[in-house]
């Protein structure tokens, strides 16, 4: 252990956060007592189609649209799957070409690689150094095959927010779907409906302190797409399986506590975000702020440090990690197969660049005595390794 002793510092807040005690306490009712299956006709089970009804009204109030559009999911890789795959099936006799971005999650990525393979065309926009699209090249992308423009809202490694207003006007005016991953920007970022020309947009109430497990599509009135899973006629025959009522229950007080608390939990992190960012960069002259520097989620640090050739970021996660600071070096879906992350390449960096490279990012939970003890603490671990390899220490 280094310096004095601190509490755990948990700073990996966009790979899932803690499940908050009021939502816990929310869910507990229907963990036990309220077991009733919501598809049987008897009181009890009906008693818990109500409270799932309640939450679907819910949901559907906060983010401005019609209750019948939202659908519940095992989170947001079965939401990504069920948007892309829904639509390129059920309208397949109209055109084969989706476009999408080199930087999308896993789950949009793969789903577009398998769709390759079925006889889709996919389009990955390159973005830029800092994460963006361009929308004039996506607009030029689209041909009278395209059928889905996937887009994410933020990107989960770096914070980057593409301008999904825009791209959803542009979809319309080519009267293409439009399906947006809004998993890492729900309960941070308020989504109005009402004012985005999306067809399709998914979310994961892990990411927003609800439970692990429980997702939403959104899926605009009257787009045609299949389910994809087949079964019984739950979630108006969209997506087949008992309900998980518990966690329906918990991604709706998740939701409603976060957009509740918007403004002043923003804040706050916005203010750690800051900290974090300038004791970095002022101690540590080799690091670099990865993706935009101000069209971002307030809650994420992406940072590489260049040119220290005898660091990677096992390493220091491993050395962060044994003195109780959690972080990783970019998304957890991805984190155990040991490749370089496809989105800190598209943005230009090099395999010595993404080996070097951490990823932070803030929860309400998070103090400043946790930033400073994390940023001494880096800087610690980097000198101690400095000397061991006989190099300059950073300070």
């Amino acid at each position: 252990m280094i310096g004095c002793k601190h509490d755990s510092v948990y700073l990996d807040n966009a790979a899932t956060t803690k499940l908050s005690d009021e939502v816990f306490k929310e869910m507990r009712p229907y963990m036990r007592e309220n077991f009733a299956n919501p598809s049987s006709i008897y009181s009890i089970g009906l008693k818990n189609r109500d409270v799932i009804n309640k939450t679907r009204d819910k949901i559907a109030t906060i983010l401005n649209c019609d209750k019948e559009e939202i659908f519940f999911t095992s989170g947001g890789s079965e939401a990504n799957n069920m948007a892309i795959k829904g639509i390129s099936f059920a309208n397949k006799h109209k055109g084969n070409h989706i476009i999408t971005s080199m930087i999308e999650h896993s789950s949009v990525i793969s789903t577009c690689k398998y769709l390759e393979t079925k006889g889709f065309r996919v389009t990955y926009l390159p973005v830029n150094k800092y994460g963006l699209i361009s929308i004039a090249q996506l607009e030029a992308s689209i041909t009278d095959k395209t059928i889905l423009i996937s887009i994410m809202h933020a990107n989960n490694e770096i914070g980057t927010i593409q301008d999904i207003i825009q791209i959803g006007n542009i979809a319309k005016k080519h009267n293409v779907y439009f399906h947006t991953d809004a998993v890492q920007t729900a309960g941070k970022i308020a989504i109005n409906l009402s004012k985005v020309n999306a067809n399709l947009l998914s979310l994961s109430a892990h990411k927003f302190y609800g439970p692990k497990g429980i997702g939403v599509l959104y899926i605009k009135n009257n787009t045609k797409i299949d389910p994809l899973i087949h079964g019984g006629s739950q979630e108006y025959s969209m997506r087949a399986g008992t309900e998980n009522v518990s966690n329906i229950v918990g991604l709706g007080k998740a939701l409603e506590l976060s957009v509740k608390r918007i403004d002043t939990n923003q804040q706050y992190i916005k203010s750690l975000q800051i900290q974090l960012i300038s004791q970095i960069l002022k101690n540590i002259p080799e690091a670099k702020l990865n993706g935009h520097k101000s069209n971002r989620l307030c809650d994420n640090v992406s940072i590489t440090l260049n040119n220290l050739s005898y660091l990677d970021s096992y390493m220091l996660r491993f050395l962060l990690d044994t003195n109780r600071i959690y972080i990783s070096s970019g998304s957890a879906c991805n984190e155990l197969n040991g490749t370089s992350s496809h989105v800190l390449k598209a943005i230009g960096l090099d395999d010595s660049q993404c080996n070097k490279t951490l990823r932070f990012t803030l929860g309400f939970d998070n103090t400043r005595e946790d930033i400073d003890y994390t940023v001494n603490t880096l800087i610690i671990i980097i000198n101690k390794l400095a000397k061991y390899y006989n190099r300059e220490k950073i300070k």
